[in-house]
């Protein structure tokens, strides 16, 4: 338990202080940056879209660490690790973007990885297949947020939607395994609350 606590301890430091490496080429390395004709408008609303996606992974990081910790079941932890590190490829594609763009990750970044590590501690432990089952929902839900931005990025931006593209395959990816795996249904209170919350999430992420 204390070697899994200090990996837990090393991957909030390497979260937070930005020095995670992705594992896969960006999808936007192919892209030339010197051919952006972005306006200044839109390279503030890239930015902010950019930065909620960069805060989702955070996110990610966070509640797939909890649930790594909190199983006994030896796959079920390696399905999560295994999660966690195709999310440490998004976290650094969209951490990367937003230095293109001269922008910077959310200062809010402690406090939404603090309550998505409390989420995926309460998840673990209430049990597995409840667990799973906030991993599909949240899968789902990031999927649909990043449809969204599919639309909402300028067009003219297409290092961002390259990055995003992927990103949403593989989320949907993870809600398939997940689901395979045992997930369980969450109620549908549950679903709301968790809707309510990415809303105050992404809406503040935008601007901070």
């Amino acid at each position: 338990m204390i070697d899994r606590l200090l990996v837990a301890a090393d991957n909030v430091l390497r979260t937070l202080s930005g020095a995670n490496h992705a594992g896969r080429p960006s999808p936007s390395q192919h892209l030339d940056a010197d051919a952006e004709t972005l306006s200044q408008a839109d390279r503030r609303h890239a930015s902010g879209l950019m930065r909620v996606n960069h805060v989702g992974e955070v996110c990610a990081q966070a509640l797939y660490q909890a649930q790594a910790l909190t199983t006994r079941d030896p796959a079920l932890k390696q399905h999560f690790e295994r999660a966690a590190r195709e999310e440490t490829d998004h976290l650094a594609w969209t951490e990367q973007r937003l230095r293109e763009l001269g922008a910077s990750a959310s200062l809010l970044n402690p406090l939404w990885y603090a309550g998505a590590f409390g989420i995926g501690l309460l998840a673990g432990r209430i049990g597995d297949a409840t667990s799973l089952g906030f991993v599909v929902e949240t899968e789902r839900q990031v999927e649909q947020h990043l449809e969204g931005h599919l639309s909402a990025l300028p067009a003219a931006d297409q290092r961002s939607l390259a990055i995003v593209r992927q990103m949403k395959d593989d989320e949907a990816r993870h809600a398939a395994d997940a689901k395979q795996a045992g997930a369980a249904e969450l109620p549908t209170p549950v679903r709301w609350a968790m809707r309510a919350a990415a809303k105050v999430m992404t809406t503040t992420a935008y601007r901070i």
